[in-house]
């Protein structure tokens, strides 16, 4: 058996390797940029070593430095993660000639899976079904558009070496294609070091639909059912689940097996998924086969009851697998959340900076699965991708995995840089995503204008008024009990005017904590609360239903989220009501006339110079964040009076780029 493990990667994924190694009694190495010195990760693991500075160029993509960094630690394996190194076969092949154990497939099956345009011909050739298009170089902008003609629109432009969302374009039109082809064959070369491009037909209405095959060296492969990733933006996943609510037994058994096939043809061994696109008529496609371990897998593992790390482990220290397909099962319903740090309020912006508080929802076995590579105090870096956890719930039903779900997203606590939990929250109580009918485009199709919050309902309404007269009485309670008061204690009373984002509520309290009685709206309600000022979680039970306020003071009032919302909410007396009707309104600045940088990030292209003419829609500049790449385009037509960047730049949120006249 392996005796030490190095893991080459960082965050959530190598904190979920140590987890499964430190079980199994195997000592494990972490390596770390600079910009990582106070991660999980390196906190985590046996050992730690620096890697380098904090771009991935230069130190977790330092391929001669980590089997450098294996010799001299001792470590017997390297466990790549995802991302990184873990599909580059040039990596296995020095592993190998130094001796080290490679916990993961051949060479060869990384080199032939990771070619987009070579894994067809083979996907083709092992008799699975492949998605129409140009399987073959292409020269330049021009042949892409002939041969998206040829193929019929819409299609899909992929980096041939891509993956993770980047390196894609969805083109409908030929100024599309001249659009983003060459960002496609940039984002290609700068994040895989291949510019190669593929064009496919794009499937509509499709769903993204995922099998885990797991194949030992002795010529045992099995499948272990599917993965629904249909809930995407940008083509980066954002909810998955196992099963998947659309596939059938008969459908499943020929994805599972066509799946294998593939696997056996390219002599695979250890964990690997192969993705499928489905249409609405349960046809399927082949669109690539992932050669390492899927940041989704905890799905798989809490329907099946493996440890997909464990096998990967077991497979390359040389065992069997000691089950076949027949012994596969799939019980209950699992859903994971990636938790992003990213603004869903300002088109999903990444955001980046320090988290001055994180608290995760408590773990339970069996139930709930937290997956995170970030403590308090953790940084969110530019150089890296923006994901902070993943939640994972299981429940014996779809219904039940969902609400488990969502009730785990609202006890969570993240402060300090923008997130997406509000978002998944919304997600999760969609009635299309709860049937189940949902698709590639369900995002694009559901928030068109963006994400402005999940609507209120009247119960979530009457909990959030509950919660701002509670916090209000035991704050004011609070204060009454200070000593030394000027004229004794303050005379306080218990009739409010709440106002959620400007809208009154009248309400009357009494009692203190834990047990209040409210009169809201006509009606008298029970309330339970342990609340205590400056919690950052308002947890109660009001009519003997629970649920959860983030509370987050600001200069004047709340900040208070509900179930994939957030409202501002002030508390005041019925007279302090009355005189505020009389406050004049602060006017925000026009800001029309400028081009702000709406992330931080780097300067890729500027494309107009002082002087041009601009037309709405048109590209104006691209900017570089988290690894993708951003085309920011003219809001209407003007005149550049002036620009502030360059090529090259690295920017802040809100830093001007360019005026207009």
């Amino acid at each position: 058996m392996i005796k030490k493990i190095l893991i080459a990667n960082r965050g959530e994924i190598a904190c979920r390797v140590i987890k499964t190694a430190r079980r199994m009694g195997i000592a494990t190495v972490a390596i770390y940029s600079d910009a990582d010195e106070a991660a999980l990760h390196v906190r985590m693991a046996d050992e730690a070593v620096r890697i380098g500075p904090p771009p991935a160029g230069e130190s977790y993509l330092l391929a001669d430095k980590i089997i450098e960094t294996c010799k001299h630690v001792g470590a017997d394996a390297v466990h790549p993660g995802y991302g990184f190194l873990s599909e580059r076969a040039s990596f296995r092949e020095a592993l190998d000639k130094a001796g080290i154990t490679f916990i993961g497939p051949p060479a060869g099956a990384i080199a032939a899976m990771g070619d987009k345009i070579e894994s067809k011909k083979l996907a083709r050739e092992a008799g699975v079904n492949v998605v129409p298009g140009f399987v073959g170089e292409i020269e330049d902008v021009d042949h892409a558009v002939s041969i998206a003609g040829d193929i019929g629109y819409p299609v899909m432009m992929k980096a041939s070496a891509g993956g993770g969302g980047k390196g894609m374009r969805l083109a409908y039109s030929e100024k599309d294609v001249r659009e983003g082809f060459p960002s496609v064959r940039s984002e290609g070369l700068n994040s895989f070091g291949d510019e190669r491009v593929f064009i496919e037909k794009f499937v509509e209405s499709p769903r993204h639909i995922e099998i885990q095959v797991l194949a030992d060296s002795h010529g045992n492969c099995v499948y272990l059912g599917e993965r629904e990733c249909s809930i995407q933006r940008r083509h980066q996943k954002v909810i998955e689940e196992a099963p998947s609510p659309f596939v059938t037994p008969e459908m499943r058994q020929k994805m599972g097996e066509q799946a294998v096939e593939l696997a056996k043809a390219v002599g695979y061994t250890s964990a690997g998924t192969v993705e499928f696109i489905a249409g609405a008529d349960r046809s399927f496609y082949f669109l690539e086969m992932n050669t390492r371990l899927q940041v989704e897998h905890p799905v798989t593992e809490m329907i099946t009851g493996l440890d997909l790390v464990e096998q990967m482990i077991r497979v390359a220290a040389g065992e069997k697998l000691d089950f076949t397909q027949d012994d596969v099962t799939l019980t209950g319903w699992a859903i994971e959340s990636r938790v992003y740090a990213e603004d869903p309020y300002r088109s999903f912006l990444p955001s980046i900076g320090r988290l001055t508080a994180y608290e995760p929802p408590v773990e339970v076995e069996g139930a709930v699965r937290v997956d995170t590579g970030v403590v308090p105090g953790s940084e969110i870096s530019m150089f890296y991708d923006p994901m902070i956890a993943k939640l994972i719930t299981y429940g014996e039903t779809r219904e039940e995995a969902i609400d488990r779900n969502l009730e785990a997203l609202g006890q969570y606590v993240v402060r300090g840089i923008g997130n997406n939990i509000d978002f998944l929250s919304a997600v999760m109580q969609h009635p299309r995503f709860r049937e189940g009918n949902i698709t590639t485009g369900f995002i694009a199709e559901e928030y068109p204008e963006g994400f402005a919050g999940a609507p209120l309902t009247d119960m979530q309404t009457v909990q959030l008024v509950a919660a701002a007269a509670a916090i209000q009485a035991t704050d004011t309670a609070r204060t009454a009990n200070i000593t030394g008061q000027l004229n004794g204690s303050p005379a306080y009373g218990r009739e409010w005017v709440i106002t959620l984002d400007g809208d009154p509520h009248f309400v009357a309290i009494d009692g203190d904590a834990p047990d209040f009685d409210l009169h809201y709206g006509g009606e008298d309600h029970e309330l339970e609360s342990g609340y205590l000022p400056g919690d950052p979680l308002f947890l109660g039970k009001l009519g003997g239903q629970e649920f959860a306020v983030e509370v987050e003071r600001q200069e004047v009032g709340y900040r208070l989220g509900i179930a994939g919302s957030r409202h501002h909410v002030r508390t005041l007396s019925p007279r302090t009501y009355e005189l505020s009707e009389h406050m004049i309104e602060k006017v925000p600045p026009d800001l029309s006339k400028l081009l702000l940088c709406p992330m931080p990030g780097l300067v890729v292209t500027v494309h107009v110079k002082e002087g041009d003419p601009v037309e709405a829609g048109q590209p104006l500049a691209v900017v570089e964040a988290m690894k993708m790449e951003n085309i920011l385009r003219a809001e209407k037509a003007g005149t550049v009076a002036s620009i502030k960047a360059e090529a090259g730049d690295s920017l802040a949120v809100d830093d001007v780029i360019m005026e207009f006249e």
